[in-house]
């Protein structure tokens, strides 16, 4: 496997890309704006011209895009992916997206002759630039053992969840938790600056103990500093959390911590806040959002 067609060079994605290369893979490229690209083209990774033509005469193709609306025109669209990909392909989708929509394209896949795996990741732009990303997927064993090597590349835990759609359920879970920690963290920073303490001092004597996190020890920084950069964007956060609500739902499942985070990071969005990343909750304090 060396010809890896790689869909989607965002924040995310362009540091996937430059591990791949240096793990020997040969890349070819596309993303709906191409100066998204242009850095990953001039380092020696093909540009294409859509989802089809990247797919094409490919061992792998690999997409890691915005929202479950973009992995259905990217799979399903004119000159998607299906309608480029040859039998025998596999196609790895790593955007968090509705595991009914990770099945959809299994199902299609597989009546086509082509092998899909559905691959969500956690570790933010940290963890795409050191290939230290957790990657979740759903696929049959043999799709899964046969893409290993390919998706350690970008990733220092690669674990097999389940069939299908197993790793969106995962990655719920995941933004779940994140979800009552990233905003505790918040809260944390907030109560020491409102008390005068030393918030990088208390982060450091913290990090260590029982509240220890990653989200303590990589955000918890920026927040105290107001660098709202995104890691990952807030936008897309309230993307999986309204994914996660929908799942519960349907098991007739309330997660009212979830929910009001969720409450949180959408009053964020509607003040023009989306393009923040997500340590950017501290603003919902700074503003007084929680008075309201």
């Amino acid at each position: 496997m060396k010809k890896i067609g790689f869909i989607g060079t965002g924040v995310m994605g362009k540091s996937m890309v430059r591990n791949l290369q240096k793990a020997g893979y040969e890349l070819s490229v596309y993303n709906r704006t191409r100066e998204k690209a242009e850095e990953l083209i001039k380092e020696g990774a093909v540009w294409c011209e859509t989802p089809a033509s990247c797919a094409k005469g490919k061992d792998a193709v690999i997409t890691i895009v915005g929202y479950p609306k973009d992995v259905e025109e990217v799979y399903f669209g004119t000159d998607g992916v299906f309608e480029g990909a040859d039998p025998g392909t596999y196609l790895i989708d790593m955007t968090t997206t509705s595991p009914q929509l990770s099945v959809k394209i299994y199902e299609e896949g597989k009546k086509r002759g082509l092998h899909v795996l559905d691959a969500p990741v956690s570790g933010g732009d940290i963890g795409a630039q050191n290939a230290t990303l957790a990657i979740m997927v759903g696929a049959e064993e043999t799709d899964f053992a046969a893409c290993y090597d390919l998706l350690k590349a970008m990733g220092s835990s690669v674990i097999h969840e389940g069939p299908a759609g197993s790793g969106q359920h995962v990655k719920m879970a995941n933004q779940i938790a994140i979800a009552g920690t990233v905003t505790g963290v918040c809260e944390a920073v907030a109560y020491t600056q409102a008390m005068g303490v030393d918030t990088d001092k208390m982060l450091k004597t913290i990090t260590g103990g029982a509240a220890g996190s990653w989200q303590l020890a990589n955000l918890g920084p920026k927040m105290a500093v107001g660098d709202y950069a995104p890691g990952f964007y807030i936008k897309h956060f309230i993307k999986d959390m309204r994914i996660a609500e929908e799942e519960a739902g349907e098991q007739n499942l309330v997660l009212p911590i979830l929910e009001k985070v969720c409450e949180m990071f959408e009053k964020l969005e509607q003040n023009g806040k989306g393009e923040n990343g997500t340590q950017g909750i501290m603003e919902y304090y700074k503003e007084g959002m929680e008075k309201e």
